[in-house]
């Protein structure tokens, strides 16, 4: 059993939360995706933040190029880990 997390990039909180909604329904996830703000390095500005929508993979079940189509459906990307 591998302990794998897949991150999803999302541009704003809007996109981050339909794709967590997407992702649970999509892939029949056991577990919510975990949002997280990140605040771009070097900027002050609240506005200036990308969205993470971090996914547990437990067993290492899931289709990296599927969570890849996932993200750029809502202008985003996965981060590899």
């Amino acid at each position: 059993m591998s302990d794998v997390r897949h991150v999803l990039v999302l541009p704003d909180r809007d996109a981050a939360e339909e794709v967590a909604e997407e992702a649970a329904e999509r892939f029949g996830l056991d577990h919510e995706p975990q949002l997280v703000r990140e605040a771009l390095a070097g900027e002050d500005d609240a506005e200036d933040a990308q969205w993470l929508v971090v996914i547990e993979d437990a067993d290492g079940q899931l289709d990296p190029t599927q969570l890849d189509a996932l993200a750029e459906e809502y202008d985003g990307w996965r981060e590899e880990e």
